[in-house]
């Protein structure tokens, strides 16, 4: 378990009021994003809601939640991951199509993973969720990300 009490600052442009979040976590989730990542790659893999949230030990309704949210937008997801894994990449190599949008978007994720960690070894130590947690924004399942 985590304590977080989210720093606060005011932005000198705008002059509104900003919460910083640390890279693990995600906008408005209550859990750590690697593991909402851990859940999203199980049912990549072909895992069930129940399934999931028996092993993370958490609510069937929120793993629930994570898997609609990053499904509904998994097309735009794996998009934006594959231009990065192509941006990031010395010699990128574009993860195949699977059978669902849903594990496309989980392999591109770890495409970028990938990619980033040959060019800059020091990435390999994080996890593909806490990087797409960086290059998201902490958005990765927000309504206004994409």
């Amino acid at each position: 378990m985590v304590r977080l009490r989210p720093r606060r600052t005011r932005c000198g442009g705008c002059g509104a009021s900003h919460v910083l979040l640390p890279v693990f976590v995600l906008l408005r989730r209550v859990d750590l994003a690697e593991v909402i990542g851990e859940a999203l790659a199980a049912k990549a893999s072909g895992a069930g809601a129940r399934a999931i949230a028996v092993v993370l030990g958490r609510p069937v309704d929120t793993v629930r939640g994570w898997l609609r949210r990053f499904s509904a937008r998994a097309e735009r997801i794996r998009a934006y991951f594959t231009m990065l894994l192509v941006e990031a990449g010395v010699d990128p190599v574009v993860p195949a199509l699977t059978a669902t949008p849903f594990a496309d978007a989980v392999a591109s994720v770890a495409g970028v993973w990938k990619a980033a960690a040959s060019r800059w070894p020091d990435i390999g130590e994080v996890s593909p969720w806490l990087l797409a947690s960086a290059a998201s924004r902490g958005r990765l399942l927000a309504p206004s990300w994409l």
